[in-house]
């Protein structure tokens, strides 16, 4: 694709636990369309490094950056060290969580403050550190990725659980407050992406027997083509929404 009539042309994104898996495919979406993007991880160096390294191959734009989510001082050096590369900041997508596994009864409180931080204290730091760059620029894109355990449950992962539901009202907050800045937020809810196939034809372990109706799995590549639309001009008027990429897991 030609850099300069590629849709993202010019823009420039962020995207939170982009090491692995939906992150990674969604930076590398972003960068195919055009948009210089900044991978973050807290600790995958590594990782993180190869991904740029692999958009930079393909002749896009990218840097790899450790920055803690949960940390306020480091969303802001992440936020600002990313202007000061790129010139702007245009697309933020809140990928990072943490899937851990805890029975309710035994879950510590500091392991419930963890997990809840990555995933809703992270997107609210980077949010807020990103929308004043955009309400500058005219106009942006905030992608929060939810889970589907959010809206049906799921055994011993209370706290993931309560992050992803929070975050679908945290999306609605921002797409009211902030939508007359041409600001559109929205959330990706993935669902049985990647990983070993149920032996149960489609049911998603630990959600009390929900099945996927188009049965097997989906695959991460699915979840970042949505992300990608989403950032397009073509869904300008798209905001505030959660769209469910899981099968039919969940009919809203």
């Amino acid at each position: 694709m030609d850099a300069s009539t590629a849709p993202l042309a010019g823009k420039i994104a962020i995207v939170t636990g982009a090491a692995r898996r939906n992150g990674r495919d969604t930076a590398y979406a972003l960068a195919g369309a055009g948009a210089a993007v900044v991978v973050n991880t807290r600790a995958s160096r590594a990782e993180a490094e190869a991904v740029a390294a692999e958009i930079r191959a393909r002749g896009g734009r990218a840097m790899a950056m450790l920055a803690d989510v949960t940390s306020e001082a480091e969303v802001a050096g992440m936020v600002a060290e990313t202007v000061a590369e790129f010139g702007g900041l245009d697309i933020l997508v809140n990928n990072a969580a943490d899937r851990a596994i805890a029975p309710f009864t035994e879950m510590e409180l500091s392991e419930w403050r963890r997990v809840t931080g990555i995933i809703l204290d992270g997107a609210f730091l980077c949010a807020r550190a990103a929308l004043p760059h955009m309400i500058a620029a005219g106009g942006g894109r905030i992608i929060n990725m939810g889970g589907v355990t959010g809206h049906i449950g799921a055994h011993q992962r209370a706290h993931v659980s309560t992050a992803k539901a929070g975050l679908v009202g945290l999306t609605k907050a921002l797409a009211v407050e902030f939508g007359g800045h041409g600001i559109t937020v929205n959330c990706v809810v993935p669902g049985k992406i990647g990983g070993p196939r149920s032996a149960s034809s489609g049911e998603v372990p630990g959600s009390g027997g929900a099945k996927v109706l188009t049965g097997g799995e989906g695959a991460t590549e699915e979840v970042a083509a949505m992300i990608l639309h989403l950032c397009l001009p073509v869904s300008r008027f798209i905001t505030g929404q959660s769209i469910h990429i899981s099968g039919g897991v969940y009919l809203p």
